[in-house]
């Protein structure tokens, strides 16, 4: 059997706590800063116990985070094997919970590391993307958290003018139309319908709504040249050819899921995306289902939503699927919402998986590496 130092790390901003064995020996504790110059000593010090122990592999693993794979990236280029895990699928008991430390976190890690290289069980790895996608993700994760900042404050338009007893009057037509937003600035400039702290406060959420319907398009544009590049040219057009599917729904979904050849089947594809029921099952009492299960990426599930009510007001098939589970029970609509969704997001599936195997969209040698 091929001896491994194995690591289980508890990673934080600024510092690592390690939980150090060889095979089923006791583990020790070692600590790093969470630096370039931390990550380079940790490396030097796992190469040294591993030249001890007559060249042993160096296995470690660690939870993701929102610290992204800078850490991964550093021991990978050193040649250790670095194993990322999903915390949502890391089974922790009550009295762990209770008792939360860093060396029980790390230790815990390490067992999981130990149940994998010496008994053979699962890791419960999450996919590792390559550098161009984690990039490319920067770009339509700015766009959708832009467009939350203005809807909040459009919101704080609402509120203030609730609070003010004031009603949108009829000239001024429906919300953020032309009229509308000629009324709320002629509000802002004259004390009198508002008092004029109302009317600052309300001039400085216009100020700040102009400024982010600017950068909300400066980010359209960059999300539309992404469509253009030899990465993206041919899923995106693939997507974009169904209906309800736009430049950052077709975008989002393409940069969240990374290469689509990773996925199985159309299960894969609702249990990745959380779009399929929990589940309780105890003895006899048969398995119950639940609300849907919310993991992954939700900034998929929110672009296919959005995606889902334009389809179903366009398509006549997901029209259909969505009115059968409705007539069925007029409360499930939510439920109806969901089936379609599932549906939306295998079929983008499907199209992108094919137009990814045509193009030049991921290095098939990195994507072998990282799984």
């Amino acid at each position: 059997m091929d001896k491994h130092i194995m690591v289980g790390a508890d990673v934080h901003d600024k510092s690592m706590l390690l939980k150090i064995a060889e095979g089923r020996e006791k583990p020790r504790m070692r600590s790093f800063s969470n630096t370039e110059d931390g990550h380079r000593a940790m490396i030097r010090h796992l190469k040294e116990r591993a030249e001890g122990a007559g060249e042993a592999r160096i296995v470690l693993a660690y939870e993701a985070s929102s610290l992204g794979f800078g850490l991964y990236d550093a021991l990978r280029e050193a040649g250790i094997t670095c194993h990322v895990l999903a915390p949502t699928k890391i089974a922790r008991s009550a009295d762990h919970r209770r008792r939360k430390t860093d060396e029980r976190d790390a230790e815990r890690l390490l067992e999981i590391l130990r149940g994998h290289y010496l008994a053979g069980n699962e890791l419960p790895t999450v996919w590792i993307p390559d550098p161009e996608t984690r990039d490319d993700r920067e770009i339509v994760r700015a766009r959708l958290d832009v467009a939350e900042k203005l809807t909040a404050l459009k919101t704080q338009i609402r509120m203030l003018l609730k609070r003010n007893g004031l009603k949108t009057p009829a000239k001024a037509g429906k919300s953020w139309t032309k009229p509308y937003r000629a009324w709320l600035r002629g509000l802002a400039g004259r004390p009198g319908e508002l008092g004029y702290g109302a009317c600052v406060a309300l001039g400085s959420l216009l100020r700040q709504i102009a400024a982010i319907e600017e950068e909300l398009s400066r980010l359209d544009d960059q999300v539309a040249a992404m469509t253009e590049t030899a990465r993206y040219a041919e899923p995106a057009r693939a997507l974009m050819a169904e209906k309800g599917v736009g430049v950052l729904t077709a975008m989002v979904f393409l940069a969240e899921m990374g290469d689509l050849r990773r996925f199985k089947n159309r299960k894969h594809i609702g249990a990745f995306l959380g779009l399929v029921p929990s589940s309780n099952e105890s003895g006899d009492s048969g398995e119950r289902k639940g609300h849907i299960t919310h993991q992954g990426p939700w900034r998929v599930r929110r672009v296919l939503c959005q995606a889902t009510w334009a389809r179903v007001r366009s398509d006549p098939d997901d029209e259909a699927a969505y009115q059968r589970i409705v007539k069925r029970n007029p409360k499930h609509k939510k439920i109806a919402v969901v089936a379609v969704m599932r549906r939306l997001a295998v079929r983008l599936w499907h199209l992108g998986k094919s137009a990814q195997g045509r193009g030049r969209c991921f290095d098939p040698v990195a994507c072998l590496d990282a799984a």
